[in-house]
């Protein structure tokens, strides 16, 4: 807690020899030889000051002590005040909790009950109107009616919990649902208390019996009866339905009830008639409600409640509920529904222990920051009681040398603080600094030295040089009569209630850092700053941004078609786009905005002070709008996009390279959405970034080590019915996942370049196959090879397919190739070259999945391609109506008409079949005809026809 007096104080070792020497009384002033400069940071000999003594005596401490005890105890006061004053603010809020989620418990169970009455009701009313209905009926009949008819129709099938029965005035069943079974099992009622209750009655009414076991079928059933009489209202039997106690709790959702919770139907006259608990359905001679009596006042149509129910004497269970209970519009029942006590509370105990945990590591962490600050706070006030000590044993001024030198004193008001500096003594070099003679500047207020910029700026460094004791900073001074910029390094110490000031020209250091800085922030070709600006200035911005507690953007932007660009129109096209795309970005941002190239074709843009991510958002929509417009340059014209990635500081990162960082994975998550728009950072574009990585990764090595294998799917000629061709699907056998398919891995590797080995791997195993067909000597049709867009424009595919043939020493006719429309939308003397090439191989050449592109038709005439390969979504819309038939009929004559056979995709029903053969389609290919097929079963098939239910069209 107590630091030694260092000795190091007092060095001299960065003093001249002759400065060593020089011993200067305190009564002579500050200033005794104005021959001899020195630093005032620097001490004098130890000679010519007495030191204290390098261990304090403990009766130093205690005085010590003595006068800081406030300082010293004043820290755990506080500390257990605030801890005392945390503690009973949790507790309360933890209480508050508690009876909000109870409140809402019973909030919840009064609105169940509510649905549960009004369940209850349409129930009830249910079998009411059955009751009144068979009542008529059978009135109607002349006691004729059967019900054994009604299930035999269906009305009363074995799955619903209703059953009905005509009893006569004797008590046996004329008719029921069971038939000869309820006649059998339970001939005579006579002794049921439906039948007697309706023989008491002298009018017909809906009778409400008590849960019991059905005679006929052995569940736990309610029976409702009503009265049968003649036309002189003499008593002819009753009409009975028996329904299944369960189907009254059938509503039990334990999304809301939970897995303890309760549901059941109460009588008024406080006789339960069916519950629930959980999973549990309640028969009669159970009672999971012994407090159902109390149940029994309940009246009036919109009565209805909530409490908390003991279990001890409430449930059979014993659990606590918080019930809610509704009566029953026009029925003499009451609907309750319950709430498990233990279910509702238990997320509220878990973050009430959570918040005691929570609560007592900060206080325990309080407890440490006390003694830590505590001790911080003596070490401090021990080190400042033994600098006051030090200083007033030696004097900190020199004249001479090229630094200036001055000794400022604070004017206070009567109140203590301090309101300007005097000087009151100084070199001529530190009053030349201020364009004054020595002793013009002795007695001049700081105020008045320049204007109020460079004032403010003075005072605010000297008043902390006096806050702190020691303050060293730069200051920029006015410009001198020629114009030019002045620097001083700026070194403030206090001594004895003054501050002892040095001043060091730093003008040429300044504008020569400044130079060079120049030089290394600024990007030759734009003009704009650089990374390495943006590698000193974000964390800057970030550090502004946490003084005043405030937020900012930054905004990572790739130029979207850049790359297509340059290679296009050449690199000097390049950097032209790249000049004026900087202009552009400089235009389209606020005028204190920060725009930088961070290198090739991306930029970033720094949003400072803004209020709120849409601030950000607004921004980002006038760069997308800015490079709407094409560019013009001298090699040509070009339309070049954006892709914008958005990072908030503090949202989404707390230093400025997270910062960086985040706003390019959130571009690229642009980029892989569709580019030309911006999106905010997400802390889930990170994983799907680290997944692509593993995924390309896995990839490449899949290449180098021939991790694909080749499937064949047959195409089927519709004239024929035998097969035409085979098309060669790539599937990756990952090690550990399995079979993959190619959606999951080819528009990575189209991508990321891959494509351009793994479709040259392609090519060389399709080719090795139909090799090995050729020397097993089995049946052979030609394989279609797949051919992507960037694979075409960017491989030399000719030559690929010439190697390949000659390596496996195949014919040119047993191989295709199948292109895309986008694979075709380049230079047309470029692709028709190519297709040419190729042609010239004796290859045919296929156009895939057409009509999802922008070819026409004319354009793939053209090209000379043999076959149009129409897009299996066109395909899964015939038979769906006109419109899509007449459009497939077109797309056949126009290929027909110009010498391309068409091959319908997707087939995978006998309708689209049949419709396609009407439309005379040459050929078809789907999962109808077959599925991909591995090699060996592919040959096998080359054979067959088509399948049982086709006839080839002749």
């Amino acid at each position: 807690m107590f630091e030694k007096s260092r000795g190091d104080i007092s060095s001299n070792k960065h003093l001249p020899a002759a400065q060593k020497a020089l011993l200067i009384p305190a009564s002579q002033g500050y200033f005794a030889d104005r021959s001899v400069s020195c630093d005032p940071m620097d001490i004098p000999p130890k000679s010519a000051i007495k030191l204290p003594k390098p261990t304090a005596s403990l009766r130093e401490k205690i005085k010590f002590l003595r006068g800081n005890s406030l300082l010293v105890f004043s820290w755990p006061i506080a500390a257990l005040i605030l801890a005392i004053l945390a503690w009973a603010i949790l507790f309360e809020r933890l209480d508050a909790e508690k009876k909000e989620v109870e409140n809402d418990a019973l909030t919840d169970a009064s609105t169940i009950a509510r649905s549960h009455a009004v369940y209850v009701k349409r129930t009830m009313d249910s079998i009411d109107q059955t009751l009144l209905l068979l009542q008529m009926q059978w009135e109607s009949s002349n006691g004729k009616m059967r019900l054994e008819t009604f299930k035999e129709r269906g009305l009363f099938p074995d799955a619903e919990p209703f059953t009905a029965s005509i009893v006569d005035r004797n008590g046996f069943r004329r008719t029921s649902t069971f038939g000869e079974r309820a006649r059998k099992s339970d001939p005579n009622v006579s002794d049921r208390s439906y039948f007697l209750a309706q023989i008491a009655a002298t009018s017909d009414f809906l009778y409400v019996g008590l849960p019991t076991i059905g005679r006929t079928t052995g569940n736990p059933v309610i029976q409702y009866s009503r009265r049968l009489q003649d036309k002189n209202n003499n008593f002819e039997g009753v009409v009975l339905v028996a329904v299944k106690t369960d189907f009254f709790t059938a509503n039990y959702d334990s999304l809301n009830l939970g897995v303890r919770g309760f549901l059941g139907v109460v009588g008024i006259d406080g006789l339960l008639r069916a519950a629930r608990t959980g999973d549990t359905v309640y028969g009669p001679k159970s009672n999971p409600l012994p407090a159902a009596a109390q149940f029994r006042h309940a009246s009036g149509s919109t009565f209805g409640g909530s409490t908390l129910l003991d279990g001890g004497t409430s449930f059979g269970d014993k659990r606590n509920r918080y019930v809610g209970w509704q009566f029953v519009e026009g029925y003499p029942v009451i609907a309750i529904a319950g709430l498990d006590q233990e279910e509702v509370l238990a997320p509220y105990w878990k973050s009430r222990q959570a918040s005691i945990r929570n609560a007592a590591g900060t206080t325990l962490a309080l407890l440490l920051f006390t003694f830590i600050a505590m001790a911080l706070s003596v070490r401090l006030a021990w080190r400042k009681y033994q600098l006051d000590l030090v200083k007033a044993t030696y004097r900190k001024a020199t004249e001479g040398g090229s630094e200036g030198f001055y000794i400022a004193r604070p004017i206070r008001n009567e109140a203590g603080e301090i309101m300007d500096f005097q000087a009151i003594d100084c070199n001529e070099r530190g009053a030349a600094f201020f364009r004054l003679r020595r002793k013009e500047f002795i007695g001049q207020m700081t105020s008045s030295l320049y204007d109020q910029g460079v004032v403010q700026a003075l005072r605010g460094m000297l008043t902390k040089a006096m806050e702190t004791g020691r303050y060293e900073g730069e200051l920029a001074l006015p410009v001198d009569p020629r114009g030019h910029e002045r620097f001083v390094q700026f070194k403030a110490v206090r001594s004895d209630g003054d501050l002892a000031v040095t001043l060091r020209d730093i003008t040429h250091e300044k504008q020569h850092l400044r130079n060079l800085e120049q030089r290394s922030n600024e990007d030759l070709l734009t003009g704009l700053p650089n990374r390495s600006w943006v590698n000193t200035f974000l964390p800057d911005a970030v550090a502004r941004a946490v003084s005043c507690n405030g937020m900012l953007a930054v905004l990572f932007i790739d130029l979207d078609g850049f790359k297509e660009v340059n290679d296009r129109l050449g690199h000097a096209a390049g950097d032209d786009i790249l000049r004026n795309a900087g202009r552009r970005l400089k235009e389209a941002v606020r005028p204190h905005d920060n725009v930088a190239r961070l290198g090739g074709d991306e930029f970033i843009v720094i949003l400072e002070e803004i209020r709120q991510e849409s601030d950000a958002a607004h921004v980002a929509e006038r760069v997308l709008h800015a490079f709407k417009e094409i560019f013009r340059v001298r090699q040509g014209v070009a339309s070049i996009g954006t892709s914008i990635g958005i990072s908030i500081f503090p949202n989404d990162a707390k230093d400025a390279g997270a910062l960086l960082q985040n706003a390019d994975i959130a571009m690229y998550a642009v980029k892989t959405r569709g580019k030309h728009y911006y999106q905010f950072f997400n802390p889930a574009f990170y994983d799907a970034l680290q997944s692509r990585m593993k995924r390309e990764s896995d990839l490449r090595y899949a290449i180098e080590n021939d991790q694909f294998i080749m499937y064949y799917q047959a195409r089927l000629d519709m004239a024929t019915g035998r097969t035409s061709s085979m098309e060669a699907l790539v599937r990756w056998m990952h090690p550990s996942e399995g079979l993959i398919e190619p959606r999951e891995f080819i528009p990575l590797a189209e991508e990321t370049g891959l494509i351009l080995e793994l479709g040259e791997l392609v090519i060389d195993k399709v080719c090795a196959q139909i090799g090995q067909w050729m020397r097993d000597g089995g049946p052979m049709v030609p394989v279609s090879i797949n051919v992507s867009s960037r694979q075409f424009n960017e491989a030399d595919i000719p030559k690929m397919l010439f190697d390949a043939l000659a390596k496996h020493a195949i014919d040119a006719s047993l191989v295709e190739v199948e292109l895309t429309e986008s694979a075709v939308m380049g230079n047309i003397e470029d692709v028709s070259d190519a297709i040419n090439v190729i042609h010239g191989l004796g290859i045919k050449l296929l156009v895939d999945d057409f009509g999802t592109g922008y070819s026409s038709l004319s354009k793939l005439q053209r090209l000379d391609f043999d076959i149009l390969k129409v897009d299996k979504s066109f395909t899964e819309q015939l038979g769906k109506g006109k419109h899509e038939q007449v459009f497939f009929s077109a797309i056949i004559t126009m290929a027909h008409a110009l010498g391309m056979r068409v091959v319908a995709e997707g087939v995978e029903k006998k309708e689209q079949l049949d419709i396609l053969r009407e439309l005379l389609c040459d050929e078809i290919q789907g999962f109808y005809i077959s599925h991909p097929l591995a090699p060996t079963q592919a040959q096998s098939g080359l054979c067959q026809g088509l399948p049982k239910n086709m006839v080839a069209v002749q």
